[in-house]
């Protein structure tokens, strides 16, 4: 691969209330907590998690992802406590077009506290600086409401509507298109929603 399209990596960051880490096999049962409530995946292709071996088997696919130098997601933790709280991060990476999509899930306890906005703001300046990323995409289900806002909280704009364009949990849904382009502005990132 070209050194100047290499994933630059997770490299361990922080937020205000926030650390931005790897994921480890410590993580499994933090990872149940959450993925096991049925509001969590509501709006996304994957279904809440029934056992503990679920939930190790997805944290082993991100290890690898780690150990492939693919991208994958960031752990969340919550500084107060030291749980794993979410996920955050690129599901995918087009380097010669600059371009990625941005994923991000979150416990319900910490819903509508600004924290999703927190994690993904800090990932999408990743993504501009050591990525070298021009454009930043996310999309989300219509009903996903909380997912939109974090989206404009980030300071993405909203594209439109791509209709049919998944098959989840048995049906085609539409989805919500939203991206931010970085023009060398990078203030756009700094400081705005929670």
């Amino acid at each position: 691969m070209d050194p100047e399209t290499r994933n630059p990596g997770n490299p361990v960051m922080e937020t205000e209330r926030l650390i931005l880490r790897k994921l480890t096999a410590n993580d499994v049962g933090d990872v149940f907590d959450y993925c096991s409530d049925e509001e969590v995946p509501r709006y996304v292709s994957w279904y809440p998690h029934q056992t503990l071996e679920e939930s190790k088997q997805f944290v082993d696919h991100v290890i690898r992802l780690y150990e492939e130098n693919s991208v994958a997601p960031w752990g969340i933790e919550d500084k107060d406590t030291g749980k794993i709280i979410g996920t955050v991060g690129f599901v995918y990476w087009h380097p010669k077009q600059a371009r990625a999509e941005l994923a991000y899930v979150l416990g319900r306890a910490h819903w509508n506290k600004g924290l999703m906005s927190e994690a993904a703001k800090t990932v999408m300046q990743y993504g501009f600086e050591a990525m070298k990323l021009v454009r930043i995409e996310a999309r989300c289900l219509l009903p996903n409401i909380g997912s939109s806002r974090v989206m404009e909280k980030c300071g993405m704009e909203f594209e439109g509507i791509l209709r049919k364009h998944i098959f989840v949990k048995g049906k085609f849904e539409d989805l919500k298109l939203y991206s931010m382009i970085h023009d060398g502005n990078l203030k756009l990132l700094e400081g705005e929603g929670e």
